[in-house]
């Protein structure tokens, strides 16, 4: 029997084992990013790193590629293995990225080939081991979803946990501002759980650590720092996130360009001013604080969750990337969201084919603004693939990250 078009399609190889980092690499990787850093006057703060002996489990928080940068700083000169994302190794090549020890992964899957190769990073290498987490950058300049399962994997791999906290990349390079303002950032790394305490305490117990140590709000953080960035750009795209206007209720109405965010709907302004903060141009400003509109936005999202009316539905463009080296065209489909499923209706070389993740699977949400200017997206992943599916709609992808989290969170309460 011959075999499918499915069956030839040549799938990437999760199990070939991390090398150490390739010093040459490394060393060209360091001379490009410093520069960069150096320009941000970066302040690096390590409290109470030299208790800390032997390969440790490194969690840094997420906003921006910038954060590569700072990780590296952090460690150097210690060698380091890191995970990166299938889009990450078809953009930067395979070759490369495994010469720098990166190992790659698909976001939001149960991967027991990733565990393994962490497990072999640190105990056959010895080296320290970066983990994002939140898997994915920050929507509104706060902490991301953090799955249950890093805890689990910590208390496993049986050595010291140390957070990497970065504050800045995100005002400066938002991702739904691509604009890369260069301005302040500055980390803090300190040590949470030791090899003694990772041996004895529960994996909760971790976990409540690491969320403890992740709690970060870069605009706060902007505002208290008086870091002023006047960008004539700054608030272009910021439609995307706050999508729903608290004047009048609409959804997908809301626009903005240079220091202005409005509503198509109503008509009401509002001023994005050099420290991040917004303020109505007429009558109440609503929320000042940009986070704080997300989170409304978030909670009206859980309410239609609950009530059970909550549902999506569009023609969607889907590729597929079943490698690191070429996305495959899969023409028009469907991506449908409900509060109990997501479903993606496509062509799958060549073959109808339905994609189902239930509420309890579907932890959280990979999105991404006009990914490489082809469109705003949602990358949804089985072991050997991924789904990535353009939508029509427009500033739609929010909410439908926001509603996966709380259709996830919605299932584990029930």
């Amino acid at each position: 029997m011959s075999k499918s078009k499915r069956d030839r399609i040549r799938r990437f190889n999760f199990k070939k084992k991390p090398i150490n980092p390739c010093f040459l690499m490394m060393a060209a990787k360091l001379i490009i990013s410093w520069p960069d850093l150096k320009k941000r006057n970066l302040k690096l703060e390590k409290k109470n790193m030299d208790t800390v002996e032997g390969p440790y489990l490194l969690l840094v928080t997420h906003s921006s590629m910038v954060d590569f940068n700072i990780m590296l700083k952090a460690t150097h000169p210690a060698r380091v293995n890191n995970v990166m994302t299938l889009e990450g190794f078809n953009t930067y090549t395979e070759p490369l990225m495994r010469s720098l020890g990166v190992i790659g992964t698909r976001k939001f899957i149960t991967d027991t080939n990733l565990i393994r190769n962490i497990k072999y990073s640190i105990e056959k290498l010895g080296n320290i081991f970066v983990l994002f987490p939140e898997a994915r950058y920050s929507l509104d300049g706060c902490t991301s979803y953090i799955p249950e399962s890093v805890g689990k994997m910590a208390k496993m791999l049986k050595v010291p946990v140390v957070v990497l906290k970065i504050h800045g990349n995100f005002v400066t390079c938002p991702q739904w501002n691509k604009i890369n303002k260069k301005t302040y950032v500055e980390a803090v790394m300190e040590p949470i759980v030791s090899a003694e305490e990772v041996k004895t305490i529960t994996h909760q117990e971790i976990n409540s650590r690491i969320r403890e140590h992740f709690r970060y709000d870069d605009f706060a953080w902007q505002k208290e720092k008086g870091l002023k960035i006047d960008h004539p750009k700054r608030a272009d795209g910021l439609h995307a996130l706050l999508y729903k206007c608290p004047a009048c209720g609409a959804e997908h109405e809301t626009d903005s360009a240079g220091a202005y965010l409005w509503c198509n709907h109503c008509g009401k302004r509002w001023y994005m001013d050099e420290y991040g903060q917004l303020k109505a141009v007429e009558g109440e400003t609503e929320f000042a604080h940009i986070p704080d509109w997300s989170n409304w936005e978030r909670e009206c999202v859980r309410k239609e969750i609950e009530e059970g009316t909550y549902y999506f539905e569009d023609d969607v463009r889907v590729e597929t990337l079943p490698n690191s080296f070429r996305f495959y065209k899969q023409g028009m489909g469907k991506l449908i969201q409900t509060p109990t499923e997501t479903i993606i209706k496509c062509n799958y070389y060549g073959e109808e084919y339905t994609l189902k993740k239930s509420a309890a699977e579907l932890e959280s949400l990979h999105i991404e603004y006009d990914y490489l200017k082809r469109g705003d997206c949602v990358d949804i992943s089985v072991p050997n693939d991924s789904f990535w599916c353009y939508v029509s709609k427009r500033d739609v992808i929010t909410k439908l990250s926001f509603a996966t989290e709380e259709i996830h969170q919605l299932a584990k309460r029930k």
